[in-house]
């Protein structure tokens, strides 16, 4: 049995009569005969009685005809949702962010994504970014949004789409939050809020950058996963951290946040949009064409 048959089938029983059945399939008579007398017999019964002048359905035409309209109706849409799906039309998208997405990208990305695509099923997931690498490599994300470096696997492609700067995070009723600026130098002797190697690699790495280019290497009294912790226990009175100045409009009273004056070698932080290229659906394509458009 084809779907063909029963496409033959369902316009002999809307029209009941063959000529305008085959002239609605585009087709002559006498192949569409033997298309109906072929099912018939796949079938094991009579579907429509022939006559002269007529076409009448069967008891059992008339049983099978509501199923025939429903198992056509379902196969088109197989065909309509695997069309759209390679067109990036419907589907499923993972996406994985760090938390300092949240700070510009994600509210600009996400109701335009499902303004546009809302036939898409959209799922979102926060990690870190070694987190997030992995599960874009084991593809149990399409995309990740992440800092730079991606660290040692280097399958993935991580393409720009923000630019940021460290600023110097520090208790409000420190002894230097009242200042316009901060030397670095003057952070030398400070407890740092560190971050840790394997949870958050692009931050540790552009930390050390900032306090070889200031030449100080302040004592480390605790190492945080993700800026959020570390902002948490800034405000604890703990010590003070390197972070990106986009937190600057997710902050509590109790942390300030302030530009650093010394900062001719001071590193530049990235957000990117990071994807395996061998694995990259049309829909992941375009997720990232609109990730990369934010930064024009």
């Amino acid at each position: 049995m084809e779907l063909r048959q029963l496409k033959h089938f369902l316009a002999v029983a809307e029209t009941l009569n063959f000529r305008a059945a085959a002239e609605k399939l585009n087709m002559t008579q006498p192949p569409l005969s033997v298309s109906i007398r072929k099912l018939e017999e796949e079938i094991g019964a009579e579907l429509l009685v022939r006559s002269t002048h007529q076409v009448e359905l069967t008891a059992a035409g008339r049983e099978i005809l509501q199923d025939v309209r429903e198992l056509l109706f379902g196969a088109e849409e197989v065909k309509r949702k695997a069309v759209e799906t390679v067109a990036g039309l419907s589907g499923e998208l993972r996406l994985g962010f760090v938390g300092s997405a949240k700070n510009r990208v994600l509210p600009r990305l996400l109701p335009e994504f499902r303004n546009r695509f809302p036939n898409v099923v959209l799922r979102v997931f926060e990690g870190s970014n070694a987190e997030l690498s992995t599960a874009v490599l084991d593809r149990r994300l399409d995309l990740a949004l992440l800092r730079p470096p991606l660290g040692e696997r280097s399958e993935l492609r991580a393409q720009n789409i923000e630019d940021d700067e460290l600023v110097v995070a520090l208790p409000a009723q420190h002894k230097l939050a009242r200042m316009a600026e901060i030397r670095a130098i003057d952070l030398g002797r400070e407890p740092y809020i560190g971050y840790t190697s394997v949870g958050s690699p692009g931050l540790a790495a552009q930390c050390r950058v900032a306090f070889e280019a200031a030449g100080i290497n302040p004592p480390v009294a605790q190492r945080a996963i993700q800026v959020e912790t570390a902002l948490f226990l800034v405000e604890t009175g703990l010590g003070f951290a390197l972070v990106p100045s986009s937190f600057r409009h997710r902050l509590n009273p109790g942390v300030v946040l302030l530009p650093v004056k010394d900062r001719t070698n001071w590193p530049q932080l990235q957000l990117a949009v990071a994807y395996d290229p061998a694995f990259t659906s049309n829909i992941a394509k375009t997720m990232i064409a609109m990730c990369t458009r934010l930064v024009e």
